[in-house]
């Protein structure tokens, strides 16, 4: 059929053209993570900080998962107070889907969360005599002191309410994926927030939760994910309880899954092999996220990071789940290759191939390596 013979009016040109220009609509936040390709690396507040000459959102989207306060995202909560409101403003929201659009073309993958805060907050947060900030002797009681907050009574029923509304808000938005609750722990009050939380936002909103290297078996089911921010990777008990941990969560959370772990370094963000380490763990035992950063104590911002070359091969899937072998290691096979971590305390461990294979860290193609403890090593596929 030639076309040009067909008579058409000029709106249907144009609404043809403007049909056209439409971008492939986005994948759901289940089908992102679904389908993303390993490693995976994520953004916990603030950026990889080592690319000077590139822009800072495409250093962002670099990872395939990111939270942040939702100001950061350009979004506004409307009135004088932020505890005290539930909506944001038109133009703010406006702003931020655009961000949100710009990020998911650059990484079609990326899922993006907002930090609602519950716990803790700025004395600008609520009113000076608020009955939501908890009191000890009638005082305001620090809850995080290097950032000068407050703790908030999330006990309280009302307030309770009212993050529940704000998650809500989030998710109305248009702008996230899910929400990030900071201070996790598994007791009563935190039980009846999350179960709140779920009731306004439902069942397909993400959540992810800070409950560092512990299990809370009376939240799992509501949650999906743990920002496991283990400050402590000195020991090989400290590696155990990261290990069994993780695990437990890919086990035990609600789907879809978004395990994230974090250690910091030791000495220098030069701790390649505690970098490498923490990214074959994650990948060996979930379908997670990495992040390898500066400790908290230091005196600039929390969870700057260095973007590791290591981290930019594409293994692609997974082809099974990791297992534990005789030698003490422990291997995930992918489409392009294969992830080896071998713990703390264990012995050098070695990795032989009937095909030549290229190691991520050293460029190195041979048929036979070895990886030493505490470390790590992405072998990817030489292309014939």
């Amino acid at each position: 059929m030639n076309f040009r013979t067909i008579p058409c009016s000029l709106p249907f040109l144009l609404a043809t053209a403007l049909l056209a220009a439409e971008p492939t609509p986005v994948q759901t936040a289940a089908e992102r993570i679904a389908t993303r390709k390993f490693p995976s690396v994520y953004q916990a507040w603030n950026p990889a900080d080592n690319l000077k000459d590139e822009d800072r959102w495409t250093t962002l989207a670099r990872h395939d998962l990111v939270f942040h306060a939702p100001d950061f995202f350009a979004l506004k909560w409307a009135g004088e107070f932020q505890g005290l409101s539930t909506t944001f403003t038109r133009d703010s929201q406006e702003s931020a889907m655009r961000t949100r659009k710009m990020l998911l073309r650059k990484n079609p993958n990326l899922i993006i969360l907002a930090e609602l805060r519950y716990r803790d907050a700025h004395k600008s947060y609520l009113t000076e005599n608020h009955t939501w900030w908890k009191r000890k002797d009638g005082k305001p009681v620090i809850g995080w002191e290097e950032g000068g907050y407050f703790l908030l009574d999330f006990s309280n029923p009302a307030y309770r309410s009212q993050v529940a509304q704000q998650a809500k808000a989030v998710m109305d938005s248009g702008v996230f994926d899910g929400l990030m609750l900071d201070w996790w722990e598994d007791d009563e009050d935190r039980l009846a927030l999350v179960k709140t939380i779920r009731k306004e936002i439902g069942d397909t909103a993400l959540i992810l939760v800070n409950a560092n290297d512990r299990k809370t078996p009376g939240t799992a089911k509501f949650v999906n994910g743990y920002f496991m921010e283990c400050y402590k990777s000195k020991t090989v008990e400290d590696w155990t309880q990261i290990a069994e941990t993780l695990e437990w969560a890919e086990s035990n959370l609600k789907e879809p899954q978004i395990n994230c772990i974090e250690t910091w370094f030791h000495k220098s963000r030069n701790d390649l092999h505690l970098m490498r380490a923490t990214t074959t763990l994650s990948l060996t035992l979930s379908d997670g996220y990495c992040l390898f950063s500066d400790p908290n104590p230091l005196p600039t911002p929390d969870h700057l990071h260095d973007w590791y070359e290591f981290w930019n091969p594409n293994l692609g899937r997974p082809k099974g789940t990791g297992g534990r072998k005789k030698d003490g290691s422990i291997r995930r096979e992918f489409d392009h290759g294969l992830a080896v971590y071998n713990p703390l305390g264990n012995q050098p461990v070695t990795v032989n191939f009937t095909e030549a294979h290229t190691a991520a860290s050293s460029k190195k193609s041979a048929m036979t390596f070895t990886v030493p403890p505490e470390d790590g090593e992405l072998f990817l596929k030489d292309i014939k």
